[in-house]
């Protein structure tokens, strides 16, 4: 009877009163809190704000350069062009998408397919526009095409350490969220034990 009434006058008192549970224990308050801290990256984000305000430019910049340049061109670079444009433009939505959710959010599977994305799609795209010489590069077009490389290559970059960061988190998180838990079980042995104690 004592000890269900000390039991319940405790969790009355953890329910009313929560900063008591931190004297209790320090370190399983530190855990069970530890869902409030965010792993985002700053750097990331800035450049994922930034880049979705640049693609619109970027984009309307490419297409008028490409219309002017485009009775230019061998029918093989107008078929190429077309195509790369449409596939860059298709992508970096899904990109930046999968960019925002996976850091803002903390998911680490949207922003490992946003650094997939821009490794071994965006990257390579990029650089084929800037640096590909018979396509006839404009003066403007390869302006918008660097500073578009170096958002990329800036958030490769970051991305790689920002999952990193993120899956290191949530690994530890999960450790410990199950070392927490295990302290809950009782043992039935014990329990028994402090029942045939008491009995005596």
């Amino acid at each position: 009877m004592e000890a269900t009434l000390r039991k319940t006058m405790t969790s009355v008192t953890d329910l009313l009163f929560p900063v008591s549970r931190t004297g209790k224990d320090p370190q399983r308050q530190e855990i069970l809190n530890s869902g409030n801290d965010y792993v985002t990256n700053l750097p990331l984000q800035m450049a994922l704000y930034f880049n979705v305000f640049f693609s619109p430019i970027w984009f309307i910049t490419s297409i008028v350069v490409l219309q002017s340049k485009f009775e230019s061109l061998d029918i093989l670079y107008k078929i190429i062009l077309v195509a790369t444009y449409a596939v860059y433009t298709i992508i970096e939505i899904i990109r930046l998408y999968l960019g925002y959710v996976g850091n803002l959010m903390e998911r680490v599977p949207e922003l490992a397919g946003f650094w997939l994305l821009t490794l071994l799609l965006q990257f390579p795209l990029i650089f084929f526009l800037m640096l590909n010489e018979d396509s006839i590069i404009l003066p403007l077009e390869r302006a918008v095409h660097i500073i578009k490389a170096l958002f990329i290559v800036f958030e490769v970059i970051c991305g790689y350490f920002a999952i990193r960061i993120m899956v290191n988190y949530q690994v530890t998180k999960f450790h410990l969220q199950q070392f927490t838990e295990l302290e809950e079980i009782e043992d039935p042995y014990w329990s028994e034990k402090k029942i045939n104690t008491k009995r005596e």
